[in-house]
């Protein structure tokens, strides 16, 4: 069923004053691309980054963050392992952590990884309709996250994100979000810190994706091109507040 929407501004202004006032701190396993924006996007919202492979240090930094990013834009034996250190410890920990299968959909064996990885629990999947295609073959997004026990988030020009029982979307972003690399390994990093901070999973990646995708609106009004919205992102992000939420949000019926 649908969830009810109308409060999702207000949940998400919420959320983003706990993320600022707790600065919870997110473990990244992530792309060698995304690292250096993903870290950025962290602090402009908020939470703290950190950003270790390492086997010596990776399962300390995991065990004693408030959240774990898994993101398999970079899908090298060290961050395989990586990965697999990271959830083990967060799980022990009884804390959250977020799977994004980048370009599942292009590689078999990466698609086999997610899939593994999928089946540990993950707070939340985020991903495009092109990877949830491979990872959940004809389930629908719905079903899916019913028996994987997640929040599944489908971004793209509309995003959905259903925790099997409710469904919300949201379409807010801008064109040059598609423009910049690594956006959406950043949104994924904004999900895990936001599950930090709000107690409904479903809550909190909806209010993740919707403070993502006004600050792309808000960054591409006063952009040239790429260049200049990777700066006014993040700008936008540190400077968002419940007026332009509530004033910017389009969450769907």
């Amino acid at each position: 069923m649908r969830a009810p929407q109308s409060d999702l501004p207000d949940i998400a202004a919420d959320t983003l004053e706990r993320l600022r006032k707790r600065r919870p701190r997110v473990h990244c396993i992530t792309n060698a691309v995304a690292q250096n924006f993903t870290a950025n996007v962290l602090l402009a919202a908020g939470p703290i980054p950190s950003m270790t492979i390492s086997p010596d240090e990776v399962a300390a930094f995991a065990a004693s963050a408030d959240a774990v990013l898994v993101n398999l834009g970079t899908f090298d034996a060290d961050r395989r392992a990586a990965s697999e250190t990271a959830i083990a410890q967060i799980r022990a920990a009884n804390r959250p952590w977020v799977l994004d299968p980048v370009l599942i959909d292009r590689s078999p064996p990466r698609a086999d990884f997610a899939r593994k990885l999928a089946s540990q629990a993950p707070a939340a999947i985020r991903l495009n309709e092109a990877e949830f295609k491979t990872l959940a073959a004809s389930e629908r997004p719905e079903a899916y996250a019913t028996s994987h026990g997640t929040v599944v988030a489908i971004t793209g020009e509309t995003d959905l994100v259903t925790d099997g029982e409710r469904i919300i979307t949201i379409s807010n972003g801008h064109p040059l979000m598609a423009r910049v690399t690594v956006m959406g390994c950043a949104e994924t990093a904004l999900v895990a810190a936001a599950l930090t901070v709000e107690p409904d999973p479903l809550n909190a990646v909806a209010s993740a994706i919707l403070l993502f995708g006004i600050a792309g609106e808000v960054a591409g009004d006063v952009a040239n091109g790429p260049g200049t919205f990777a700066v006014h992102i993040l700008d936008a992000l540190f400077n968002l507040d419940r007026a332009i939420i509530r004033a910017r949000a389009k969450v769907l019926s």
